[in-house]
C-alpha cells in the first residue's frame, strides 16, 4: 500500500487507529466490533498487527456448562481449514488451555469416530491426527471422533485404542461453520455459558466482540464521555 493510504486509513478509521496504538505500545489492548461484524474487524487489525511468531491465529470459545469447561476451536478465522492448520490449531488451542489452568485432552471432531461410518470429508482430520502424533506433542489428542464419543466417557469405552485417558476438554472442529453453528446452538438452545470467540495468536491483545453484545454508557460506569 501507499504511505499516503495507510495514512488515510489510520486518520479516518478507529479499528486501524486503535491497532496502531496497541502495536506501538501506546495502548494495551483493543476492544472493537459492536459496530462491525467480526470478519471485517478481524482484516482491519491484521492489516497492523502481526501474529505471535511460532502461534496461529485463530477463534477459541470457552462453554462452560453442567459444571464443565470445554474448549472449542477455531470459532472465528480459518473457514476450512487443511490438515496442516487443523493441527496447528490443535497446538494453540492446548496452549491456552494449559494458561487457563487445564491439562489438555484435545478431541479431533468430526461426524464418524476412527473411520466409522467412513466418508471423504473426514480425511483432512485423520491426516492432522497423524500429523500431531508424528510430532510427539506434549498433550493427549486423538480422532477423529464425534462429538458425544469425545466427551462421555461410556461412549468412549467402546473405542480402547483411544489416547485420551479421559473426556475431552478441547474440541478442534472439521470446519469453521461447525464450531460456529454449534457453540451458537448450545448457548441459545443448550442453556450453556458460552464465552468468545477469543481471538488469540496475535502478537498484541485484541478482542472482537460480537455484534450483539452489550455493555454500560460511559456515565453509567462513573467515567466521562470526553475520555
Amino acid at each position: 500500500m501507499l504511505y499516503r493510504d495507510c495514512l488515510r486509513l489510520v486518520n479516518n478509521d478507529r479499528n486501524h487507529f486503535a491497532a496502531c496504538m496497541v502495536a506501538l505500545g501506546d495502548g494495551d489492548a483493543m476492544v472493537s466490533g459492536v459496530t462491525r461484524n467480526y470478519s471485517v474487524v478481524l482484516e482491519e487489525v491484521q492489516r497492523v498487527i502481526d501474529p505471535k511468531p511460532g502461534h496461529r491465529v485463530m477463534g477459541l470459545s470457552i462453554v462452560i456448562s453442567r459444571g464443565r469447561t470445554v474448549l472449542i476451536a477455531d470459532t472465528a478465522v480459518t473457514e476450512l481449514p487443511t490438515a496442516e492448520e487443523l493441527a496447528e490449531i490443535a497446538v494453540e488451542a492446548a496452549g491456552v488451555a494449559r494458561r487457563l489452568g487445564y491439562e489438555p485432552r484435545v478431541a479431533m471432531l468430526a461426524f464418524s469416530s476412527f473411520g466409522h461410518p467412513p466418508g471423504e470429508r473426514t480425511q483432512h482430520v485423520k491426516d492432522a491426527v497423524k500429523l500431531l502424533h508424528g510430532r510427539n506433542v506434549d498433550f493427549e489428542v486423538d480422532g477423529e471422533m464425534a462429538a458425544d464419543v469425545a466427551l462421555n466417557r461410556e461412549l468412549a469405552a467402546a473405542y480402547p485404542f483411544s489416547r485420551l485417558t479421559g473426556p475431552a476438554n478441547v474440541l478442534v472442529m472439521p470446519a469453521f461453520h461447525s464450531a460456529s453453528i454449534s457453540t451458537k446452538l448450545l448457548q441459545e438452545m443448550g442453556g450453556a455459558t458460552v464465552i468468545g470467540p477469543l481471538l488469540v495468536g496475535l502478537d498484541r491483545s485484541v478482542q472482537i466482540v460480537p455484534l450483539s453484545a452489550k455493555g454500560l454508557r460511559p456515565r453509567e460506569h462513573g467515567c466521562d464521555r470526553s475520555l
